[in-house]
């Protein structure tokens, strides 16, 4: 474990900044500080190069309050990567067992997997991650663990997790510029999923939709392990515009109706029955602070959420088709991120994706916020639990120099 048994972790995001600090005490880890502040220089998830600057003091304004308010000084921190140029290739390596005893040893796992990322990609792409699938020894499939084991050849089926390399390099530098070191950069799906998947889950089978400000990712999981990820260029965001148009409001309105008055259903038994709207059913609905409120109905403002809502689940479902798991999921959906705050967005996943579904909030933390929206920031201190546990048990040095932590991850009972 870490010497002062404190964890940092750092979400960036288009819409807020958060950061969270948590402590072990006794057998538990519990929130030490957290704090949140409105995100500026972010498009679509990633950090914009011309505003990196910004986004540096955006950072170090958060970590002083958050430092502040726990009475400690915050070095390191784990951060999240996101963005719609986050995406995964299926790949693999094979090579010859190096000793002469023919046992395998760490160093030929690690070889076979870098030679996995031997792969046609664009030069401006880099691989961010490794995700061992399987090892395969002398033609034997399926093994997890091939360390100790022993053959001839061995391979690796893997996921590459892939990002644009400026989005990479902005992201990092901005955190490096605000004097904090990187003790690791996690994809925001996985570090999501971290917080509020299940072991079980992950075994049997489910797929988390993290639905951001401009980005909604999909992670699958099965039997454990990553098999599928995508991101797209949509969140929560476009609903607000779509509000502040159909209103004709400004989007700092539209964005507060959304909050208090927001809903992906209204009155389904009303709509089954084809009721039609009476002018009597529209009527002024206050918001709050806003004194030049505009007139509508909550049945308007569900008519203009649903549909983009429905497109967002129509590009899960697509994505879903492709890996052949549409409908057939026995860990059900997860929702989870700001997005699933939406009231109803549980009940109409479950009629769009005919999955069963729940909202994810983040576990296992005392004292966390039973909020969607933190998913991202208590995963990544998750992560930071597991990269301590994991350098006790692996010598592995920590700090940014460390990537290959995550790849022997998978050989740990």
């Amino acid at each position: 474990m870490s010497r002062s048994n404190i964890i940092a972790s750092l979400d960036i995001g288009t819409h807020t900044i958060k950061a969270l600090v948590i402590q072990k005490r006794q057998k538990d880890w519990e929130v030490l500080a957290y704090n949140e502040i409105p995100s500026f220089g972010l498009r679509k998830g990633a950090v914009d190069e011309a505003r990196i600057s910004e986004v540096s003091k955006n950072i170090q304004t958060l970590m002083s309050e958050v430092q502040k308010d726990c009475n400690k000084k915050i070095k390191s921190v784990f951060v999240n990567i996101g963005g719609d140029r986050l995406y995964v290739v299926p790949s693999d390596g094979i090579i010859s067992v190096s000793r002469a005893d023919q046992r395998i040893s760490k160093e030929d796992v690690e070889r076979v997997l870098q030679a996995t990322k031997a792969i046609n990609m664009s030069k401006n792409d880099e691989v961010l991650d490794v995700v061992p699938k399987e090892f395969i020894i002398d033609d034997q499939k399926g093994i997890k663990h091939p360390v100790d084991l022993t053959g001839i050849r061995l391979e690796a089926k893997v996921l590459l997790l892939c990002i644009f390399s400026k989005h990479f390099l902005n992201l990092t530098q901005s955190v490096l510029n605000s004097d904090l070191q990187i003790n690791d950069v996690v994809p925001s799906p996985l570090a999501a999923a971290r917080a509020v998947l299940t072991p079980q889950q992950k075994e049997i089978g489910v797929a988390l939709i993290d639905i951001g400000a401009e980005t909604t990712s999909l992670a699958v999981f099965e039997e454990g392990d990553l098999i599928h990820l995508a991101v797209f260029p949509i969140g929560s965001n476009n609903i607000t515009k779509d509000i502040a148009i159909g209103l004709r409001i400004d989007v700092d309105t539209a964005e507060d109706i959304k909050k208090q008055h927001g809903t992906c259903i209204f009155n389904r038994a009303d709509k089954e029955k084809k009721i039609p709207k009476k002018p009597s059913d529209k009527k002024k609905i206050e918001i709050l602070d806003k004194s030049d409120s505009p007139d509508f109905s909550k049945k308007e403002l569900a008519d203009i959420i649903e549909p983009r809502v429905s497109e967002i689940l129509d590009l899960i479902q697509k994505e879903l088709k492709k890996i052949g798991r549409q409908e057939s999921l026995p860990g059900g959906i997860v929702i989870t991120g700001g997005g699933a705050k939406i009231p109803k967005i549980k009940e109409l996943t479950k009629d769009a994706l005919g999955i069963v579904c729940e909202i994810g909030i983040p576990k296992q933390i005392s004292g966390i916020q039973e909020d969607p929206a933190v998913a991202t920031v208590a995963g990544l201190a998750m992560e930071g639990i597991d990269f301590d546990e994991e350098e006790g048990i692996l010598g592995v040095a920590k700090g940014w120099s460390s990537r290959f932590k995550k790849i022997f991850r998978a050989f740990l009972p």
